[in-house]
């Protein structure tokens, strides 16, 4: 049965990285996993333990920006189970999911039939602000990105990505403290296939006709007075003005409503809804 499957899920403890877009929590995130006891990194669409690739295709891999946060949070249905079955049949007891909002991890959580986490940490918590400046300015500048598996493991998986690998010599000293052993760690630093194009911007007045269009398909005899798009670091937040005909359930309709809007936008465009607030102007006949 389905719930025997999803039962051994539940029990997984999750932990959450957050953290805007290029602040450096996939450099950081073995970091945190190693503080936590945590084997296992959910980052932009892979299932990682102990620097292999279990399940899941990197979203650095895709050529756009929207079809990138796509599988970021395991969009496809295919993409979502390979990762559950993963989880389970590796008797996974912690997972630490990376993710730009609470939304996001929530979200990536639900759809892999994750509880949501238990403890949630901030890049803020961990790196000083010159050091979020800094990841900032070369996610920027160069369009690299770091991901917590070694570069032979990138190459392998994704041979047709951009990789470079950046290599750590320590020496570790002798039992007398004279001479030294050294020591190699290795990152990986990906560049996305979409960072070579450029932004993609939507605009208020393009996510105001996809609205409309979303409600037309839910409810055609629904008018849209106004349409409000607000923009913050979260999301978008959208206050939508409706007439509505006379005999319409309000309220199990209007928040169907509501979240066929969410669904709809986030799955075409990739973009998080924050929330959606509906006004009803008046009841028409």
């Amino acid at each position: 049965m389905l719930l025997d499957f999803l039962w051994p899920l539940r029990r997984i403890k999750v932990y959450a990285l957050v953290g805007e877009s290029g602040t450096g929590k996939s450099f950081r995130a073995k970091l945190v996993a190693q503080k936590y006891g945590i084997d296992d990194i959910i980052d932009d669409g892979l299932l990682i333990r102990n620097n292999r690739i279990l399940a899941g295709h990197s979203a650095k891999k895709e050529k756009t920006f929207l079809a990138a946060v796509k599988v970021a949070l395991f969009d496809e249905k295919a993409q979502r189970d390979e990762a559950a079955r993963k989880l389970q049949s590796e008797k996974i007891r912690k997972v630490l999911i990376l993710g730009t909002s609470e939304k996001m991890v929530n979200k990536i959580a639900a759809r892999l039939q994750l509880p949501n986490p238990t403890k949630i940490i901030k890049i803020e918590d961990i790196a000083s602000q010159e050091e979020i400046e800094k990841a900032i300015r070369t996610r920027k500048i160069e369009g690299k990105h770091v991901i917590p598996v070694p570069s032979i493991e990138v190459k392998r998986s994704y041979p047709n990505i951009f990789y470079d690998a950046i290599r750590i010599f320590k020496r570790k000293k002798g039992p007398s403290g004279i001479g030294s052993t050294p020591k190699v760690h290795e990152k990986s630093v990906v560049r996305p296939e979409y960072s070579k194009r450029g932004k993609v911007i939507i605009s208020e007045a393009a996510l105001s006709q996809m609205v409309i269009h979303c409600v037309d398909e839910y409810n055609p005899n629904i008018r849209i007075k106004k349409i409000l798009v607000k923009d913050d670091e979260m999301g978008y937040r959208l206050v939508i003005t409706i007439d509505v005909p006379y005999g319409i359930q309000l309220g199990g309709n209007i928040h169907e409503m509501q979240q066929y809007i969410i669904d709809n936008i986030e799955r075409y465009t990739g973009i998080l809804i924050e929330e959606v607030n509906i006004i009803i102007d008046k009841i028409i006949q």
